[in-house]
């Protein structure tokens, strides 16, 4: 027996309706998939992508890019003082705070427990010094909930032809280690 043209209609309409419902639900599913699940910034896997997807752009057209590789300063002191939670404020609260001072077509994302990773379009290492300058003292000026002090240290590496993800990080991970050791301060 087959199927009339109002019950074919009636079919159509309702896988429709499914077909919409599984797109949906997929594309929730790589948002979660590219989420960080504590801040509200993208992963380490979606920042990964970015950085090479930026890196060939730089390759392929000679434009500008910089990979600011940020961390928090004494976190395990954090949390060891006033507990896990105030270290989960005091994450929350950097992330906030980079995710409202980056442009439109730059990239943060919380790549690692304390650390967090930038991608500035555009920006030449000048830049992207100031940029980490200002980041640095933005944090270092607003205390995280609880009126606990935060403080970052950022490593910077500017993106060239040849660059690849894992020589990027490795680069600006140095960079930021530089840039901890350089500075007196015992909350390291």
């Amino acid at each position: 027996m087959g199927l009339d043209s109002q019950e074919l209609q009636t079919e159509n309409t309702a896988l429709k309706a499914t077909i919409k419902e599984l797109r949906d639900r997929i594309e929730e599913l790589e948002k979660l998939a590219d989420s960080d699940t504590l801040t509200p910034l993208p992963n380490r896997r979606f920042f990964l992508r970015e950085l090479e997807r930026v890196a060939k752009q730089v390759a392929r057209y000679g434009t500008p890019a910089a990979l600011l590789f940020v961390d928090v300063d004494g976190l395990k002191a954090i949390n060891d003082a006033h507990g896990h939670g105030a270290g989960d404020d005091a994450l929350i609260h950097v992330a906030r705070l980079l995710r409202d001072q980056v442009r439109g077509g730059d990239i943060v994302a919380r790549i690692g427990g304390d650390e967090f990773g930038l991608l500035l379009d555009r920006a030449d290492e000048a830049a992207a010094r100031e940029k980490a300058a200002a980041l640095c003292a933005l944090v270092a000026r607003s205390p995280a909930p609880g009126a606990i002090a935060v403080t970052i240290s950022i490593g910077i590496a500017a993106l060239c032809g040849e660059d690849d993800h894992h020589s990027l990080l490795a680069r600006a991970d140095g960079a930021m280690y530089a840039a901890k050791r350089a500075q007196p301060r015992s909350d390291r």
